[in-house]
Order: structure tokens, then C-alpha cells, then sequence
């Protein structure tokens, strides 16, 4: 990718919050210097749709020069106003810098942002900005900035360009990668989506030096996984770097963001469309997923949710004889070094049990679930009798 400094006049910019929004002129500044800094690639190996993952210190100034010369001048930038106030500069500069116009789009907090009515708000904006097939949505903040922006990115015009800057842990390491986006339904999470390839994912790890510690803990649930359904070693390696990812130690965070990633993009290469294979993504998900919807999206945050899946269905492997109890333990014993919750104290277990049921992986009344056998190695097994996927529900609900 190619880092200019050379600069040009700003293009106007439109900001809005609240549903309402201005045009104002902003100056363009010399890109920081810290964008010529070296980046790690990893290259997503999907045929016609590949694509590359950017990671590095000071690299969202580099997105402009990227959109250049590809696509339309053009790009709605969809975030949340935190995110933008902390780190939006460096890439508006970089836009500027190339003559690209760009209208940002705020949009709420949480979970329950993720909705057709936040979507066809952005359609509006989309379509008064004008946006063409070959202009760029460029989604910037954390995972549902990535689910909410890239669901807009495959609908617009039938699919427009996408580009992912996760800002949160947990979207560098799990939701920017792999194409999948969505919205949610009143009877369940992410049931409205569409699979659709960003062009690009640019990861800048100095977003994390801003995050909430919560923030941090959410991701660590989805990098766990990792360890769990592909990589033995790499389980290890967090195991043994534990207090220093809990520090935030600037090259085992960037050697847990770079791993996360290069596994992910080995199954996604193999399995798009979550035909077969890229089922084991969704470890600890089936349960989250319920817990969240139980909670009304209000009390635990997805990562948080996961671990308390993780848990859940490896306890449940355990039961059905598929793993050794002390495989459960080591996994609980990593997720509470990094204080994570690994209950669900005080939600109603035959409730959970039925929201299951509406989860994506359900086929013909059957809940597919992911099952651990060992560490780098699980399994999809549908039809988990009742009354075991009641017990284990039961113990996590009573804090045991």
C-alpha cells in the first residue's frame, strides 16, 4: 500500500448526530508520520473476493491512499462518536489528502443499534450523499459498527465496496474478518444478514491504548477460542502471557491480534459461506447468543457472553464424554486469569434453552452445536440430548 504526505484542499464533510447533520469544510494536515511505520499483511485467500488485512501503529492514514485510484472518490464513513473523536483524524486526513469526500455517519451505542431502522437511516444518507456501486462504506468502530456498516456495504446497490477498521479488540481479531454482516430481529441476534467481503481490513493498534478494560476483556473471549478450536499452542502462549496481554504489552497484544487473524482467515479460505468448516467459529456462540437475548443486550458484552458459552459447551463436551474434565478446567481457569465471568447467575436455564433454538446453526429442529474434544480440536454434533444441555444450563445459572 502505497503512504503519501502530499496534501490537497479538503472536501466538505458532513457530520451528524441525533438524525440531524451539517456540511463544514475541514482543513487537510500533513499525514502523521507515524503511518510509514511497518505493517504486518495477512492475506485472505477467497478467489475473486481476496483481499488483505493491514496491521500496524499509525496506519489509518493510509486508507486513503488505498481507496485511490480504485474506487469512486467517494466514501460514507459509518462510526459512533467516541470512536471518531479519538481516532477519526488520521483517516479523514488521509481521505482529504487524496481528494476524497466523505460523509460521516453517527450512530448509537450498543447492541441495539444493529436494526433495519438504523440501516435504512444509512440508506438515506447513502443515497442523499450519493453514493455510487464503486464508492466505498468504510465501517469504523467495533463490532457492531462492523455488522451494522458492512449490512448496509452488501444491500446498497445490491453490494458496494467495504472497508473495516475494527476498533475494539474483539472486532480486530473476529467480526472484521470473514464477510459476515447483519442486523438483529426482536426474536434473535444477527438473524437478518448477508455474507459480503470487505476490500480491505486495516487494524491500528493504537485503538486499543483507548480502550475501556471491559472493552479489552470482551475481545480476550473471542481470542481464547481461538486456541481452543484451531491452535494448542497458541492456547499455551496466552496462558503463559497472560499478565502481560492484561498489561496490554504492546508485542504480545500485536502478537494475539496478527494469530487471531491468520487463523480466522484459514477457515474463512476454506469455507466462505459457513457451509462446513467455518461452523467452529461459532464455539461458545449458542449459548452467548441466548444469554445476550435473555439480557436484552443490555448486561454482558458479546465477548463476555462467549466466555460464559465457552464454558457451557465445553461442559457440555465433558458430559457427553467428548473432552476431560480437566480440559474444562484449564479453559476456565484462562478465562478467569483474565476476569472474565464464566456464569450466568440468576437467568432462568429452561428460558436459555429454548432461545437456543432459534439460533442460525439450527437445522430441522436440531441445535448444532460446536463440542470440544481437545485444545486445536472440536466437532459439530446436532441433537444434544435435552436433559444434559438442561443440567449444564442449570449449573451456570445457579453460579456453579
Amino acid at each position: 500500500m502505497k503512504i503519501t504526505d502530499e496534501t490537497s484542499n479538503a472536501p466538505a464533510l458532513r457530520i451528524s448526530a441525533g438524525g440531524y447533520s451539517k456540511w463544514r469544510n475541514v482543513e487537510a494536515r500533513p499525514l502523521d508520520a507515524t503511518s510509514r511505520c511497518a505493517m504486518e499483511k495477512i492475506f485472505v485467500n477467497l478467489g475473486a473476493a481476496s483481499y488483505e488485512i493491514f496491521i500496524g501503529e499509525g496506519i489509518l492514514s493510509g486508507v486513503g491512499a488505498f481507496i485511490s485510484g480504485k474506487f469512486t472518490p467517494k466514501a460514507l464513513i459509518v462510526t459512533q462518536e467516541k470512536i471518531f473523536d479519538a481516532h477519526g483524524q488520521p483517516l479523514t486526513d488521509g481521505l482529504a489528502a487524496q481528494g476524497i469526500a466523505y460523509d460521516v455517519a453517527l450512530i448509537p451505542d450498543g447492541e441495539t443499534a444493529k436494526t433495519l431502522r438504523e440501516a435504512e437511516k444509512l440508506f438515506t444518507r447513502a443515497i442523499e450523499f450519493g453514493l455510487d456501486r464503486k464508492s466505498v462504506v468504510i465501517a469504523f468502530g467495533g463490532g457492531v459498527v462492523g455488522d451494522l456498516g458492512g449490512f448496509v456495504a452488501a444491500t446498497y446497490l445490491r453490494g458496494v465496496p467495504l472497508i473495516q477498521i475494527p476498533t475494539t479488540l474483539l472486532a480486530q481479531v473476529d467480526s472484521s474478518v470473514g464477510g459476515k454482516t447483519a442486523v438483529n430481529h426482536a426474536l434473535g441476534k444477527n438473524l437478518i444478514g448477508a455474507f459480503h467481503q470487505p476490500r480491505a481490513v486495516f487494524i491500528d493498534l493504537k485503538c486499543l491504548a483507548t480502550l475501556p478494560e471491559r472493552e479489552i476483556k470482551s475481545g480476550l473471549g473471542e481470542v481464547v477460542k481461538y486456541g481452543v478450536i484451531s491452535d494448542e499452542k497458541f492456547f499455551t502462549y496466552l496462558e503463559t502471557n497472560a499478565d502481560k496481554i492484561l498489561s496490554r504489552d504492546a508485542e504480545v497484544m500485536a502478537h494475539i491480534v496478527k494469530r487471531s487473524c491468520e487463523l480466522k482467515a484459514e477457515v474463512v479460505a476454506a469455507d466462505e459461506r459457513e457451509a462446513g468448516l467455518r461452523r467452529i467459529l461459532n464455539f461458545g456462540h449458542t449459548l452467548a447468543h441466548a444469554v445476550e437475548e435473555e439480557t436484552h443486550y443490555e448486561k454482558y458484552r458479546h465477548g463476555e457472553a462467549v466466555a460464559i458459552g465457552m464454558v457451557g459447551a465445553a461442559r457440555i463436551s465433558c458430559e457427553l464424554k467428548k473432552t476431560s474434565a480437566e480440559n474444562v478446567t484449564r479453559l476456565e481457569n484462562l478465562l478467569q486469569r483474565f476476569k472474565m465471568l464464566t456464569r450466568c447467575a440468576g437467568l432462568d436455564a429452561d428460558k436459555l434453552y429454548r432461545v437456543t433454538f432459534r439460533d442460525k446453526k439450527t437445522v430441522g429442529g436440531l441445535v448444532n452445536w460446536v463440542l470440544m474434544k481437545n485444545f486445536g480440536e472440536v466437532e459439530i454434533c446436532g441433537g444434544v440430548p435435552e436433559a444434559v444441555v438442561k443440567k449444564i444450563f442449570g449449573g451456570l445459572c445457579n453460579g456453579d
